[in-house]
Formats: C-alpha cells, sequence, structure tokens
C-alpha cells in the first residue's frame, strides 16, 4: 500500500506540474486550452486518491510526521479555494467593467464581447494554473517531510 501511496504521489505531482506549465502558456498566449483542463483535473483526481490512501495508511497504523500529513491535506483545502475564485472570475470582470449580467454583455458589440470572455477564461485558468503550482509546491514538500 506504502508504494502505491508513492506512485499515486507521483502521478499527482506530475500531473499538477503539466498542468501549470500548460496553464501558464495558455494564460500567456491569451487560449483556451482543453490540454489544460485534462491535467488539472487529472491531477485534482489523483491528489484526492492520495490523500485517501494516506489516509488509510494512517489508520493502518503507518507513521508519517505532522507535516507530512499538514502538506498532504492542504492540496484539498487550497484546490477548493482556487474553485471559488475561479467560480467568481465572471463575476468579478462584469463588475469591473460596471456590468451587470450575460444580458448586459450581449447588449455589446461583438469586439468588446469577445474581449470579456477571453478575459474570464484567461482569469479562470490563472487561477487554476497557481492552484497547481501550490499544489506541487506542497505535494512535493510532503515527499520531504515523511518521517
Amino acid at each position: 500500500m506504502k508504494v502505491l501511496h508513492i506512485a499515486i504521489g507521483i502521478l499527482a505531482l506530475g500531473l499538477n506540474a503539466g498542468a501549470f506549465l500548460w496553464g501558464a502558456v495558455a494564460w500567456s498566449r491569451r487560449r483556451p486550452s482543453p490540454l489544460f483542463w485534462k491535467l488539472l483535473r487529472g491531477g485534482q483526481v489523483f491528489v484526492v486518491i492520495e490523500a485517501a490512501l494516506g489516509g488509510i495508511l494512517l489508520l493502518a497504523g503507518h507513521k508519517a510526521s505532522s507535516l507530512h500529513e499538514l502538506y498532504g491535506v492542504l492540496p484539498l483545502v487550497v484546490g477548493l479555494i482556487a474553485e471559488q475564485l475561479k467560480i467568481s472570475a465572471a463575476t468579478q470582470i462584469l463588475d469591473a467593467r460596471g456590468l451587470e449580467n450575460a444580458q448586459a454583455v450581449a447588449q455589446l458589440p461583438a469586439a468588446e464581447q469577445r474581449e470579456i470572455v477571453v478575459s474570464i477564461m484567461r482569469r479562470e485558468i490563472g487561477v487554476m494554473t497557481l492552484d497547481a503550482l501550490v499544489v506541487v509546491t506542497l505535494l512535493a514538500r510532503a515527499a520531504t517531510v515523511i518521517h
């Protein structure tokens, strides 16, 4: 089980590192990226599996340092916070432009509509790219403080 925990941890680390790198490219190019979202969601799934396996190991009597446990759980917390920030991206962009809702955006010229959509997409990718970076840092740190 411990070997599986390590393997899943490596996968979680790799997928989140890939999401960070690909997300940074997509953000800088101001383009949507389906691959980014696949890497990110895959990384998130493996973080959840990793945390669950860690919990099972602890319940089975395996010892780990308190720091290892903290660094193993924090990616879940960071991910939840990032998801909330991502959800609020559209509202933040619309509020900054003094627009009430999507219907108000529909009244704008096509070029302005596109600019708003790109701004929302870019903010979502930016938030989740930073999330992936923080998760990579936490997982790497967890790997260094096992005992």
